[in-house]
Formats: structure tokens, C-alpha cells, sequence
């Protein structure tokens, strides 16, 4: 249940801040820039928490590598699926949904892996930052 609550917040991150629909923070700030400003900043402030807090946690649990290697394996699954026709990257609008599905499986992928590597190996993961 963690994973699944890790990703869709992480879906929710990445849809709330662009999708193919009229619904997200980037149509809403360039369509109401002059007369809600404060609240556009506010809002992107918030989205930019979120975002720092799933990077760093990723970066820190399984790397830039790591990322690159997870969206490999979606690509390659994707291409899978598009090659026995299951799916049709003819349709932007659909395409954008998926890599939108892509990044929020690496940003939770990234959250989860330290739990799941304790859980495997019984090690814990501790940053010593002191002198």
C-alpha cells in the first residue's frame, strides 16, 4: 500500500503541474498571469516542495543511474505494448499521459527503494554527515 500511495501522489504531482487537459498549474498561470499572480506564485511554490522533496529522495535513494535504468525499463515495456498493438502513440494527448505515468513510477520507484532495500536486506541506509 506504500508504493501505490507513493505513486499517485507522485502522479498527482506531475498532472497537477501539466497534462494534456485545460486542468493544470501551467495553462492556469499563463492564462491568468495578470490578475492572479500571488496565488499563481503560491501555488508554484507548493508544486516546487513537492517536486524537491521526490527528487531529492530519489536522487539520494537509487541515483541519476537508477532513474535512467527505471525509465528504461518503462520504454522498453512501452515499446513492448506498442509493438503488439496494445497500444497507439498516435494520439499526443495520450502520449503525454504516459510519460507523465513514466516519471511519476520513477519518482515513486525513488521514494520507495529505501524501505524495499531494508526489507531485502536487512541493511539500513544512513547518511553520516557528521565531522
Amino acid at each position: 500500500m506504500g508504493f501505490i500511495l507513493r505513486w499517485v501522489f507522485a502522479l498527482l504531482l506531475l498532472a497537477a503541474t501539466y497534462n494534456p487537459t485545460q486542468f493544470n498549474y501551467v495553462r492556469w498561470a499563463i492564462g491568468n498571469l495578470d490578475t492572479q499572480l500571488p496565488m499563481i506564485v503560491l501555488a508554484g511554490l507548493v508544486l516546487l516542495v513537492g517536486y524537491i522533496v521526490y527528487l531529492t529522495a530519489t536522487l539520494r535513494s537509487i541515483g541519476a543511474f537508477g532513474m535512467l535504468l527505471i525509465l528504461a525499463i518503462v520504454a522498453a515495456i512501452l515499446w513492448v505494448l506498442w509493438d503488439r498493438g496494445v497500444i497507439s502513440l498516435a494520439n499526443p494527448g495520450f502520449v503525454t499521459w504516459i510519460v507523465i505515468l513514466a516519471l511519476s513510477l520513477v519518482l515513486a520507484v525513488g521514494m520507495h527503494w529505501s524501505i524495499l532495500w531494508r526489507r531485502l536486506s536487512g541493511q539500513l541506509e544512513v547518511d553520516d554527515n557528521d565531522p
